[in-house]
């Protein structure tokens, strides 16, 4: 005959595989009404930096992480830097809101790519013009 212990331990582990499946589905329906687990980033409830409103985003469906891009696939080939690049050989001289203009973006976009550029030896600037490098 079963001491009393044995049979306790068994009833409490039993008892354990039940809250642990119970967990399990909690959790499983937690993550399907919050959109998932927390991913890195900016935590809930913090304000957004353009207007001071709180930042309210919503959750999308995210790829599989062998079927995610790589940044030059989605830069698409870094065609607003070689843009950029060929109106400054075109315009030596020429500013960043002028190119901005020329190519009908906002001027924040150049703030980085010109420097990039600059580090990588393509352009140089001279005041406030770009000017090639060659």
């Amino acid at each position: 005959m079963p001491s009393f212990v044995d049979t306790t331990v068994k009833d409490i582990d039993g008892r354990l595989r039940e809250l642990r499946d119970e967990l399990s589905r909690l959790e499983a329906a937690r993550a399907a009404l919050d959109g998932g687990p927390r991913r890195p980033g900016r935590p809930r409830g913090t304000t957004n930096r353009t207007n001071g409103s709180r930042a309210t985003r919503t959750r999308t469906a995210r790829r599989p992480s062998t079927a995610r891009p790589t940044r030059a696939t989605r830069r698409g080939g870094n065609t607003r830097a070689a843009q950029t690049l060929a109106l400054v050989r075109e315009r030596p001289g020429i500013t960043i809101p002028q190119i901005a203009e020329a190519m009908k973006i906002q001027p924040n976009y150049l703030y980085r790519v010109l420097p990039r550029l600059a580090s990588e030896g393509q352009v140089k600037r001279d005041g406030q013009g770009w000017h090639p490098a060659s």
